[in-house]
C-alpha cells in the first residue's frame, strides 16, 4: 500500500534516527493513519512502529525501508566523491 501524500522534507545532510522517526509520525499523521494501520500496511509490527518513530538508533534498515515505502517516501543516498586522483575500478 503507497499513499499519495506525504511530507517534502529536502535534506543535504545526515539526518538523525530521531529525525527519521518525525519524518515517519509527521507523514503517517497527514495521511490520516494510526500506528497500528501503518505497521500492518508496511508488513512490521506495532512495536518497531512504536520504536521507529521514537527514534530508537538500532532499527532495522529493511524494516525502516518498508515503512518508509508504504508511506510514499523515498531515501536518497549521495555517495561522498571521489578524491582527486583516484582510480577508478
Amino acid at each position: 500500500m503507497i499513499l499519495s501524500r506525504s511530507v517534502n522534507i529536502m535534506a543535504r545532510r545526515n539526518l538523525t534516527t530521531a529525525e527519521i522517526g518525525e519524518i515517519v509520525r509527521t507523514t503517517r499523521k497527514a495521511a490520516g493513519l494510526r500506528q497500528d494501520e501503518l505497521a500492518g500496511a508496511a508488513g512490521v509490527g506495532l512495536r518497531f512502529i512504536v520504536d521507529l518513530e521514537a527514534g530508537k538508533p538500532t532499527a532495522q534498515i529493511g524494516k525502516t525501508l518498508q515503512v518508509l515505502s508504504a508511506l510514499g517516501c523515498s531515501l536518497d543516498i549521495t555517495p561522498p566523491p571521489s578524491p582527486k586522483g583516484a582510480r577508478k575500478s
